[in-house]
């Protein structure tokens, strides 16, 4: 298992995020103050809050690499002071 912050802050970044998570086997857990959602499910994206980062759960028996190279453009990245 594998956790990662991400930001899916526009309907538009949520529906890129949705189409990439489901080209993976295994599981995805969406996880937001005390909220778990699947996250190959687009109506559950939408249940969270996406103008703030949420917690990937990353259960999968595929190459770590590829789902993190899948989704490195939603990792959140927090903003350095300065």
């Amino acid at each position: 298992m594998k956790s990662v912050r991400i930001l899916i802050n526009s309907f538009a970044k949520a529906r890129r995020f949705h189409h990439v998570i489901a080209q993976f086997d295994g599981e995805f857990d969406l996880l937001q103050d005390r909220y778990v959602i699947n996250a190959k499910s687009q109506l559950g994206i939408f249940s969270l809050d996406i103008s703030r980062p949420i917690r990937l759960d990353i259960y999968s028996e595929e190459s770590m690499d590829r789902i993190m190279e899948g989704i490195a453009p939603f990792l959140y990245k927090r903003r350095q002071p300065g």
